[in-house]
């Protein structure tokens, strides 16, 4: 389902667009606003999980659009939120092993688009992002999907280890892209599966790639060293597709 995408600001803006469970991708605080309808803000988004951010006066007025803020900004996302189930549910109603893509700290909305969208050509039953340090489900990242993002479910969660570990105990086991891995053509990449797919600067994160069961690598034969992130998720996702197909 989609919902328009918003900065809301204003201290009765905000608070009733919590209430009503609108899909917060972040929220700006007057950093040391200690007033009643502030801490009752605050309260409400920490109780719904919304990641926030307390930032000083002038960033605020920075980033407000009608400069009444009233020390506080919120960000709603474009589409909802799925939740892991529904991506189980697909990959039932389908008769297939799951199939998810996990994004460490992906910050380019336009290389999360590009994923969403690589992730439903290839039949992925959904994507999984962490709620901090990475890109939402803005307006660019819906318009970069091409409209996957009303057939893929897409999935925030706080801790990407612990979900992977999660996700072990439900069968599944897990990939991640790595420059040093073993070459992703010698790997089975059958059965349930988790592909992780790293920030485009520093790659997968060391904590992350410790929970990940094989590490693989894309033959380069080029001059530079590295693929775009959404390139390196599209390879590695029909790897799979094709290991599947035999």
């Amino acid at each position: 389902m989609t919902v328009e995408t918003t900065m809301i600001e204003g201290r009765n803006a905000v608070q009733e667009a919590i209430r009503s469970g609108k899909p917060i991708d972040k929220l700006y605080v007057l950093d040391g606003c200690t007033d009643g309808p502030i801490r009752s803000i605050v309260r409400a988004a920490r109780k719904k999980d919304v990641l926030i951010q307390f930032v000083k006066k002038e960033r605020l007025d920075q980033i407000s659009q009608t400069g009444k803020h009233q020390g506080v900004v919120a960000y709603t996302a474009a589409y909802e939120y799925s939740d892991i189930e529904d991506m189980f549910r697909l990959a039932d109603q389908k008769g297939e092993d799951p199939f998810l893509i996990l994004l460490d700290e992906i910050e380019d909305p336009h290389n999360l688009g590009a994923i969403i969208r690589t992730a439903n050509l290839a039949g992925a039953h959904g994507v999984i992002i962490p709620k901090r340090r990475a890109v939402g489900l803005t307006a660019t990242v819906a318009k970069t999907s091409c409209g996957a993002l009303n057939y893929t479910p897409v999935a925030k969660v706080t801790n990407l280890s612990k979900t992977i570990e999660e996700l072990k105990e439900r069968g599944l086991w897990f990939v991640c892209a790595d420059m040093d891995g073993e070459r992703m053509y010698d790997l089975n990449l059958t059965g349930p599966i988790g592909l992780v797919i790293g920030n485009e600067g520093s790659g997968v994160s060391k904590l992350v790639k410790q929970h990940c069961d094989f590490v693989a690598s894309i033959p380069m034969k080029g001059d530079i060293d590295s693929l775009n992130a959404s390139v390196a998720a599209g390879v590695l996702a029909y790897e799979i597709v094709r290991q599947r197909l035999h």
